[in-house]
């Protein structure tokens, strides 16, 4: 009698449609004389940002694959993001692929590369749903575009974000978190949780 095994559990998986949505409708809004603006990444100038949301999706896409190469294997920073110039047909058309990607149960399972290091599927899947959340909120503040993202995308973000005991300033990827009311909107708290001001450019 041949051994019968329990099948893997199928992962909290979360979906990207909603917030990939909303980018891709704040793309196709973008102005040519919007491109050289600010942006609340410090850094980046808009056209910063859209290059660099081309890459990530590129790049958790692949890591949903568990695709191994450049995309995958290279670590954060060093040089700055390039916007090539089909980036209104690419950026879209890579939301759509990267939605796809994350639907797949088994993108959520195993173990994976991301920026050059392995991950837990479900902690890369909730990594790039939360780089869509907050660089997606970036890029309205910085084209002045209303953005309000789905509670699931907002709560994994918010819950990603929490400081640990190995990092209790919460710096993170995104930087020295914001001090931001309890009792705020959830999205304000998780951009302050970003290092981000839920008032910028205000404050």
């Amino acid at each position: 009698m041949t051994a019968q095994h329990p099948a893997s559990p199928t992962p909290a998986m979360i979906d990207f449609e909603p917030v990939a949505r909303q980018v891709a409708q704040l793309v196709r809004e973008v102005r040519e004389e919007q491109l050289a603006g600010p942006t609340p990444c410090e850094k980046y100038a808009v056209h910063h940002l859209l290059a660099h949301l081309v890459e990530l999706t590129a790049a958790f896409r692949d890591a949903a694959g568990k695709r191994r190469g450049p995309t995958t294997d290279t670590p954060p920073g060093g040089a700055m993001p390039v916007l090539d110039d089909d980036w209104r047909v690419r950026l879209p058309r890579r939301l759509d692929e990267l939605v796809a990607a994350w639907r797949s149960p088994d993108a959520w399972r195993g173990t994976t590369r991301a920026g050059g290091v392995t991950l837990p599927g479900d902690v890369a899947g909730r990594v790039a749903l939360n780089e869509l959340v907050v660089h997606g909120w970036d890029l309205a503040r910085a084209v002045g575009r209303p953005y309000a993202p789905d509670t699931a995308a907002l709560q994994s973000s918010y819950e990603l974000l929490e400081p640990t005991e190995d990092d209790p300033g919460g710096e993170g990827i995104f930087g020295t978190p914001v001090d931001v009311p309890r009792d705020a909107p959830l999205l304000d708290r998780v951009v302050g949780r970003a290092g981000r001001s839920p008032a910028w450019p205000a404050g």
